[in-house]
């Protein structure tokens, strides 16, 4: 087990995806419990509540300009993606703080928002299968792997779809401070854990960009 210390730094924007933000965040708060060094804080182009696709919200503890230092990314995935490509100030954002955080951990489209940023480029990655050719449109430079939960690449941890970041932020947990702490943390939630980063039942589940629910999905 490390006994590093990790602050997370947790991105919301509008129309991001509830399970995908709340899902790991919640299994990374369950760390709290062992005593573990790890810390979460939101972080939101203004600060304040912020609504997911399911009308939900959550609350940002920072804005942009305000936020402290974090050595952990977490970017959720969402429909919001498909207007936030264009969002320069978060893509600016993200930019800034990929070099400088120790890992970077993306849930479904959220990896569209990195690939934009170019530091995947020539790494591999994964991402929603339903919005695949969306979000790979973003990062013809990066080495997409379709027939996975999740990939790791160094310090990049990319999801497939919604709540494959669970399993994605349980293997980093297992990687990170040991496998006996993600394994409890699922028990803990009654979750049954797909361990196995190749393990995508969903794999094959793609539609074109042009379909018209295609493009209300992650």
């Amino acid at each position: 087990m490390t006994d590093k210390n990790f602050i997370v730094g947790a991105i919301l924007y509008p129309g991001y995806d509830l399970l995908d933000f709340n899902g790991p965040i919640s299994f990374l708060g369950i760390l709290k419990k062992y005593e573990l060094d790890i810390k979460i804080i939101t972080i939101s182009q203004h600060g304040g509540n912020v609504e997911s696709e399911s009308q939900c919200s959550n609350l940002s503890n920072y804005s942009f300009d305000e936020c402290p230092n974090f050595n952990v990314l977490l970017v959720p995935g969402g429909f919001g993606t498909r207007k936030e490509i264009d969002n320069s100030v978060l893509i600016n954002f993200i930019d800034k703080w990929i070099p400088k955080v120790e890992y970077v951990l993306t849930v479904c489209t959220g990896s569209s928002l990195i690939a934009k940023t170019g530091h995947l480029d020539g790494k591999k990655a994964t991402s929603n299968k339903r919005a695949f050719k969306w979000v790979t449109s973003h990062g013809p430079k990066v080495n997409w792997i379709k027939h996975a939960r999740w990939v790791v690449d160094g310090k990049f941890y990319t999801s497939a779809g919604v709540s494959s970041g669970m399993d994605m932020v349980l293997g980093w947990i297992s990687d990170v401070f040991g496998e006996k702490y993600a394994k409890d943390a699922a028990l803990h939630a009654e979750y049954e854990w797909h361990s196995d980063p190749s393990w995508d039942p969903f794999s094959e589940m793609e539609l074109d960009s042009s379909d018209k629910y295609a493009v209300n999905v992650t």
